[in-house]
């Protein structure tokens, strides 16, 4: 009777009830109060005893540290992620705000010339004529020439951590040696030019800076792998008058032999002039990355002896217009007297010998100018060497040039593997002694040195 005045009402905290029509409440059986407290009194105990073991357990296995310090290892590996992410995007070499960095690369046609920039033909006497209007800025300073030492790396940084590392140690290397030299340096990450990436970016940065520092007289490229090793060695320029270009090669291997390995342009000079320029012109048109790259490849395998199956690369490029074109020989100066270039592998286990036995300022195989580390790549996740040779190997370059340079100062390393430092000589009250004996500006310039 009076169901169809039935009225299901929503749950609350307090126990499900249903109302008939004429007001009687109707439900579970009521608990007394003084039971029910106690029944919940119970519930808190329990919960409070569980939650006791269950902090013992987490304890015994993960570490109580462990527990409270979570929200810190989870906030930490967070931002190891967004590290990661970051590094990836970077090493993607593609900025996602720039809407003309397309994903997918377009590739210049076959049909296409590449050129580094617009035509000059009168450099020479443009840069005369500057010279004159700004003789604040001589291209000779104390007669001799105002050399400008040119490298750099990726943009991005190294897939393997590591390789960073030895890019400072590089870049230090350098600069000891420019200061000690008065050679200005100018160090580069940036790609100039979509096109010539890879061995093929000095290019670009070469003719620009040539354009833009019409008072240097010589570019010296150097690769980031190649270390100065002969702090004391000074390049001698004024053998190379009526020379445009210098560069460590071999006649033999060059014009008899035609082989892609005559020269190395890990390390040379460019006069900054129209000759220049013009070789740039003839020289950059096999760079461009994708087909003509690919196709430039095969000539040049077909043409130099040894050079295996793989695109076009800068030094194989050079050597074929040199042999091509016996007129660009004239003004090219092939220097073997001394390791403007010198490979690696002959060169640093040998090191405690030349110490022993010779002392810098040779410059040749007795104490090398420059040790290159050809094929070892300690920035890039690949190379033709291990890892742990090559990473040892630039240690003990650096080291032992980094010798040269700290006994003015009376330290040398622990040993060539060493980072660390210890003295070999005391101070004096007469510290100028030291300079007069130990400066490397003074040995250059033909006062006391050892």
């Amino acid at each position: 009777m009076g169901q169809e005045n039935f009225t299901p009402q929503k749950r609350t905290s307090f126990l499900p009830t249903t109302a008939t029509a004429n007001g009687v409440v109707r439900g579970r059986t009521l608990i007394p109060r003084g039971r029910q407290i106690h029944k919940t009194f119970n519930n808190i105990k329990i919960t409070i005893l569980c939650g006791f073991v269950t902090i013992l357990v987490l304890r015994g296995t993960i570490g109580l540290g462990n527990l409270i310090s979570s929200d810190a290892e989870v906030e930490n590996q967070n931002l190891i992620e967004e590290t990661n992410r970051i590094l990836d995007e970077i090493r993607s070499d593609k900025d996602p705000n720039d809407p003309d960095d397309s994903s997918e690369p377009e590739y210049m046609s076959l049909n296409a010339t590449y050129t580094l920039g617009p035509k000059i033909t009168n450099w020479d006497e443009e840069r005369k004529l500057w010279l004159n209007r700004n003789p604040e800025f001589p291209n000779f300073i104390n007669f001799k020439p105002r050399i400008l030492l040119v490298t750099g790396s990726s943009p991005g940084p190294c897939d393997n951590p590591i390789g960073d590392h030895y890019l400072l140690k590089s870049i230090k290397n350098k600069i000891d040696y420019c200061r000690l030299h008065g050679i200005e340096i100018v160090y580069n990450m940036a790609h100039l030019d979509k096109e010539l990436a890879g061995y093929w970016a000095k290019l670009p940065l070469i003719r620009r800076l040539m354009l833009s520092h019409p008072e240097v007289e010589w570019i010296w490229w150097m690769d980031s792998d190649a270390l100065f090793t002969d702090m004391m060695f000074e390049i001698p320029v004024a053998k190379y008058d009526g020379y445009n270009m210098v560069i460590h090669g071999y006649p033999d291997l060059l014009f008899n032999q035609k082989s892609w390995v005559s020269v190395n342009t890990g390390s040379f000079l460019f006069r900054n002039c129209q000759w220049s320029l013009d070789l740039l012109d003839v020289w950059a048109p096999m760079g461009p990355k994708g087909p003509i790259r690919d196709e430039a490849g095969k000539i040049l395998t077909a043409n130099l002896k040894g050079r295996p199956a793989f695109e076009a690369d800068d030094q194989s490029a050079l050597i074929y217009l040199l042999i091509s074109k016996n007129e660009w020989m004239k003004k090219v100066f092939l220097e073997n007297s001394y390791y403007l270039h010198g490979y690696w592998a002959g060169l640093v286990d040998r090191y405690e010998e030349m110490i022993e036995k010779y002392h810098p300022g040779l410059g040749d195989e007795r104490w090398p100018f420059v040790t290159h580390f050809v094929g070892c790549k300690p920035c890039g996740s690949y190379g033709d060497y291990p890892v742990e040779r090559c990473l040892k190997s630039m240690e003990r370059a650096f080291n032992f040039a980094d010798n040269q340079v700290l006994k003015l100062y009376g330290f040398r390393h622990r040993g060539l593997l060493s980072p660390n430092i210890k003295r070999i000589r005391n101070d004096t009250v007469n510290p100028l002694e030291n300079v007069d004996l130990f400066d490397i500006r003074h040995s250059v310039h033909g006062s006391n040195g050892s």
